[in-house]
Order: structure tokens, then C-alpha cells, then sequence
């Protein structure tokens, strides 16, 4: 698996980005967003039971992301099309403010080292991706665990400083100064 102060592998994927078929469907690539820091969170499968409930935190949260310079994208083994159809037939899912990337020749997952050799589809995997591309974190957790948005937009916070943050550092708190 890549990690830490690895450079996140390029990509060009087609990603949904709207419930309406007319404007449904953009090609996203890691130069869609150069310049920018990234925070890429991967899901198992559309259509399940606790990947909407990350889906939906990231999008409530996807605002102060906005206000610290990140893109926030989403990705899963599916096509865009089943993605089309889970924001079309989710409510909580019809006005996500970010892409759902389809990683359907597995390409990007296998590249992060993050498909799962058991089931086939992407690990519950997130990304802090820098303004350089260079990988800043990245947690996987079990398929059936959610992950804390709350803590990605923390560790988002710390990465920025560029300063030694403690253990439960907040934003606004003081780091450490040697």
C-alpha cells in the first residue's frame, strides 16, 4: 500500500458529479485539482449500508474543506453509471458537492494498494493528498467500519500548519514550538 510521502499515482477517471443525465457524467484527473490539497476517500460499494453515511459526512463537512483549499473527492470500484443511479435513488445522495470518481478497471485502487484481495472492490481508505501530490496521511479501516470525517479535516488542519502538532490537536490550539 502506498503511504506516507509517497506520491499519489496519477489518474483520469470518469466521475459522476450530478443526479440530472443531461450534466451527470466529467473526466476528473489528479490535474483537475493541481495546486490544490486533496482529501480522496475510497468506499467499497454504491448501494450499501455504511458507505452513505461516510458519503453524506464528507458532504456535510465538505464546505470547510472548501475554506482550507481541498478538494474533496469520492471513489468506489463501481461505474458511473451505478453512481448516477445511487445519487438518483438516495436522498441524501442527489446534491453531493463533490465527484464520485468510478475506478472500474480497479486502476487507481490497485495502484494504492488498497483493493481488497478478498472481496474485489476498494478498502475503506482516505487520503490527504498536498498541493504537490505527495501523500500527507492515509487510514484504512475494516469494510465494515466508518471512518471520522471529523478527524480528516483535523489531520487536514495539522498537515497545514507545518508545524509539530500534539496528540488531539485542535485548530486554533498552539503546537509545539522546539
Amino acid at each position: 500500500m502506498l503511504g506516507v510521502g509517497q506520491k499519489f499515482p496519477d489518474f483520469n477517471l470518469k466521475a459522476t458529479v450530478d443526479a440530472d443525465l443531461k450534466k451527470a457524467f466529467a473526466d476528473i484527473s489528479l490535474d483537475t485539482y493541481k495546486g490544490k490539497w486533496k482529501v480522496i476517500f475510497f468506499w467499497p460499494k454504491d448501494f450499501t449500508f455504511v458507505c452513505p453515511t461516510e458519503i453524506v459526512g464528507f458532504a456535510k463537512l465538505n464546505k470547510q474543506f472548501q475554506d482550507r483549499d481541498a478538494q474533496v473527492l469520492g471513489c468506489s470500484t463501481d461505474s458511473e453509471f451505478v453512481h448516477l443511479a445511487w445519487r438518483q435513488h438516495h436522498a441524501d445522495l442527489k446534491d453531493l458537492p463533490f465527484p464520485m470518481l468510478a475506478d472500474i478497471k480497479r486502476e487507481l485502487t490497485s495502484a494504492l494498494g488498497i483493493l481488497d484481495p478478498a472481496a474485489g472492490v476498494a478498502q475503506r481508505a482516505t487520503y490527504i493528498v498536498d498541493p504537490d501530490n505527495i501523500i500527507r496521511f492515509v487510514m484504512v479501516t475494516d469494510l465494515n467500519v466508518g471512518r471520522n470525517v471529523d478527524e480528516v479535516l483535523r489531520v487536514l488542519d495539522a498537515l497545514q500548519t507545518d508545524e509539530l502538532c500534539p496528540c488531539n490537536w485542535q485548530k486554533g490550539q498552539e503546537t509545539i514550538h522546539i
